[in-house]
């Protein structure tokens, strides 16, 4: 059963405990809506939200920006060629990247709802709270990518076997916001003693998101504020790019999930290495032209974002190929050096050429603030390749259709033609 076109698979409560202490952290059942969690519950079905959110909306919703964005193209594309026919492709309402985005969301949100739920009906204590705001920062995470990328979604505070219309844009971010709240209040802060602490949500990731949230919605003296606040604390600063991807220690990343290869189906680095990479792969993606000449030798992000192997491009922030599979990371402090360097307008410069300084890059100066928001867009295409932001970058700032090229239509994705059939109550984005 699925929720909207499918409601979930209902499956016990067991949490598939076994000898493993790896698998016991990381349970793969689901529960019913009606189902109630103990106190002594809580904690595995946490884990098993992490890796609902983290696995059911598959390894393309974590890179369809980039697919979408003009970076990237079809391994078997010449110089770029067929860029925009690619695009287009994808963003087909039957295409199984569309519905299964879509399903998979809304998948987890399931999961998220029913912790949400269970959690209400318990006596509260610390910990519980903390869960609590853990969840409605995994809700307003899953509901940020769906308003991104379809635009009013159906907003489902609680569970419901009712098929239901959409809301409009404005009120998804209204939500977004409202649960952020509520993380930023309760969520644990980082740094409570958890090894690797940034493989946890905090009440520092839920700042990082709602930044994010802030500017996308026009906010932008708030997003520069709650920037600053991630900017100037002590725990955090800017780090090498060989430790971010690399699975090291750093002092950058704010939130990441740390996908580990016996629990996980995101396998994104399969996507990107050849067969013949030592790392080997699939080569289903390569970076376009543009990508591969957007960083100087200077620039110390350039080993780590990109490699010609062979002959051949390759993305390499995601470097497990076949072997195993890479963190993927949500929210980091170079994002929010850009946050905050973009939502001042010029009065930012300075944290710009902050960032560009420390990436062994020299400072850039600004004639005016059209000409800043392109220097902005271009520092956030090298710092952020193929982590998920471009083409929402260019939508957000109205630049995707002179940019890319792509059509007015082609600024949201389609809603999946399987629930228009299911749903009654959906209405399809306009030109699809």
């Amino acid at each position: 059963m699925k929720l909207l076109s499918t409601i979930y698979l209902v499956a016990v409560l067991g949490m598939l405990f076994s000898c493993s202490s790896e698998l016991d952290l990381y349970p793969r059942s689901a529960v019913s809506a009606d189902a109630d969690l103990s106190e002594a519950d809580v904690e595995p079905f946490l884990m098993g939200v992490y890796n609902s959110v983290q696995n059911d909306p598959g390894r393309e919703s974590y890179i369809l920006s980039d697919l979408l964005g003009g970076d990237l193209n079809s391994a078997s594309a010449t110089n770029g060629g067929g860029t925009n026919a690619f695009i287009s492709n994808i963003l087909r309402p039957e295409h199984a990247f569309i519905k299964n985005i879509w399903i998979g969301y809304y998948e987890a949100l399931y999961q998220v709802n029913t912790l949400i739920g269970s959690l209400d009906a318990l006596a509260p204590d610390d910990r519980l709270r903390e869960v609590k705001g853990t969840a409605h920062y995994f809700r307003a995470y899953l509901y940020y990518n769906l308003v991104t990328r379809y635009g009013g979604v159906p907003v489902l505070k609680e569970n419901t076997l009712e098929t239901v219309p959409r809301n409009s844009p404005e009120e998804v971010w209204e939500f977004i916001e409202e649960d952020l709240e509520i993380a930023i209040a309760r969520a644990p802060s980082f740094g409570q003693g958890n090894a690797g602490d940034f493989y946890y949500v905090s009440s520092e990731a839920a700042t990082a998101l709602m930044a994010r949230v802030k500017l996308a919605t026009g906010q932008k003296e708030e997003a520069a504020a709650l920037a600053e606040q991630l900017i100037t604390s002590p725990l955090f600063s800017l780090d090498n790019f060989d430790k971010i991807f690399r699975r090291q220690d750093n002092t950058e990343v704010i939130f990441a999930f740390e996908n580990l290869t016996e629990e996980s189906s995101v396998t994104i680095s399969t996507l990107f290495y050849t067969y013949a990479h030592p790392q080997s792969g699939s080569y289903v993606y390569k970076p376009n032209p543009g990508a591969m000449e957007m960083y100087g030798d200077n620039d110390l992000r350039k080993s780590i974002s990109i490699d010609t192997y062979d002959g051949l491009d390759v993305v390499n922030k995601y470097n497990s190929g076949q072997t195993g599979t890479d963190p993927v990371i949500v929210s980091r402090l170079g994002e929010l050096y850009l946050i905050s360097a973009e939502a001042r307008g010029t009065e930012g410069l300075q944290r710009l050429n902050e960032l560009r300084e420390f990436r062994g890059l020299g400072p850039v100066e600004a004639a005016s603030e059209s000409e800043y928001l392109d220097l902005i867009l271009e520092e956030r295409r090298r710092e952020l390749f193929a982590e998920g932001f471009r083409w929402y970058d260019l939508v957000r700032t109205g630049k995707a259709q002179e940019t890319i090229g792509i059509a007015a239509r082609e600024t949201l994705l389609p809603i999946p033609e399987t629930e228009l059939l299911l749903n009654e109550k959906l209405t399809q984005n306009p030109g699809y």
